[in-house]
């Protein structure tokens, strides 16, 4: 694989990673409880879709086959995504959403940290942008974790469940195969596998304090960078793309 389809591939999976998770957050606006929150969910939501888009533009460029973002977010079929498969996972209740976006959060963090500093400047200067989003995304979902587990007893058992259901897919953030490893060895991008350690050390540091307990569960789910996703996937493209499937070639 030539090195510009490999920098083409990790951005594509960087991008299709901020693109699924912004479409399940904007899926809460208007739903949630409080003004604050609907607006904070909004404002994550907007922060990956800004992330996504800077991501996509630059594969377009990349790719030079005349695809631009609308092109590669929206027309590519589900075994063409390469997200990981815990952004796709359903909102389910609150402590469903923000355990997702924990582990998103604790993992995306040291990625855009070290992406800072990628020998690629384009990839670099979305990085330092993304890594000021990503610490403020940490902060909001490590407080209400802490705030649903440390709560009622109602809250804390469904922190609990939630953070158990959720564990068995973030393996997936952590997949590797030659792609990463090629980018990587380039300075380009980072091998993930090295940001293991951070998230654990975050995700250990923030269950203690929501008086949780850390998943028990060997069970990983990976697959997802290949395209191999849970059956939540289909149905969420399904209702992204649609206008734009529907208007093929529109403009506004």
């Amino acid at each position: 694989m030539s090195a510009n389809l490999n920098l083409f591939t990790y951005l594509l999976r960087l991008a299709d990673d901020n693109m699924v998770l912004s479409q399940r957050l904007g899926e809460l606006v208007s739903w949630m409880p409080e003004l604050e929150e609907d607006i904070a969910i909004a404002n994550l939501s907007l922060d990956h879709l800004g992330q996504a888009t800077s991501l996509y533009a630059y594969a377009g460029t990349i790719e030079a086959a005349g695809r631009n973002e609308d092109a590669l977010a929206l027309t590519r079929s589900e075994r063409e995504f390469m997200n990981a498969v815990l952004v796709e996972q359903p909102n389910g209740n609150f402590a469903d959403t923000i355990a997702r976006q924990f582990l998103v959060d604790a993992y995306q963090v040291p990625l855009y940290q070290a992406l800072s500093s990628s020998t690629d400047q384009t990839l670099g200067g979305i990085a330092q942008k993304a890594e000021k989003e990503a610490r403020y995304h940490l902060e909001y979902s490590s407080t209400w974790l802490v705030r649903l587990g440390d709560g009622t007893d109602l809250s804390h058992d469904r922190a609990q469940s939630a953070l158990d259901r959720m564990w068995p897919f973030a393996a997936d953030l952590f997949a590797t195969d030659d792609v990463e490893a090629a980018v990587a060895a380039a300075g380009m991008g980072v091998d993930p596998t090295t940001l293991r350690d951070s998230f654990d050390s975050t995700v250990a540091r923030v269950v203690e304090l929501a008086t949780l307990r850390m998943p028990t569960d060997t069970y990983e789910r990976t697959g997802g960078r290949t395209g191999m996703h849970t059956e939540h996937l289909g149905h969420l493209l399904a209702e992204m793309q649609s206008l734009h499937q529907a208007h093929l070639g529109a403009t506004w």
